[in-house]
C-alpha cells in the first residue's frame, strides 16, 4: 500500500484497485481509520480526536490531489505524494 503523505505521526496511505466510494487510509499508532475523500468524513475505524481533525483538514486542502490519486490507484498505477500538513 503506497504512503502518500506522512505529518505528526499519521501515516495516509492508499491501496490499488480498492472498492468505492474513494477513500484512504490513515494510522496513528494503534489508530486506524478510513476517510471518504469526497465527503470528508471518516467511514471506518477511529483517531483521537486531534488526529481526527488534523486528517481531516488536511484532506479538505488536498482533496483534488486525493481524488486525482484514487483514479491512479484504479488504474493500477502508484499515487503522486501530497504535501503533508505543516
Amino acid at each position: 500500500m503506497p504512503t502518500i503523505s506522512m505529518f505528526y505521526g499519521i501515516l495516509i496511505q492508499m491501496f490499488w484497485d480498492e472498492h468505492v466510494p474513494p477513500h484512504f487510509h490513515a494510522t496513528y499508532g494503534e489508530y486506524k481509520a478510513t476517510v471518504n475523500i469526497r465527503e470528508l468524513c471518516i467511514s471506518e475505524g477511529e483517531l483521537p480526536r486531534r488526529a481526527r481533525q488534523l486528517v481531516l483538514d488536511w484532506a479538505e486542502l488536498h482533496q483534488a490531489e486525493l481524488l486525482a490519486d484514487w483514479d491512479l490507484c484504479q488504474a493500477n498505477q502508484h499515487p503522486n505524494p501530497i504535501d503533508p500538513l505543516k
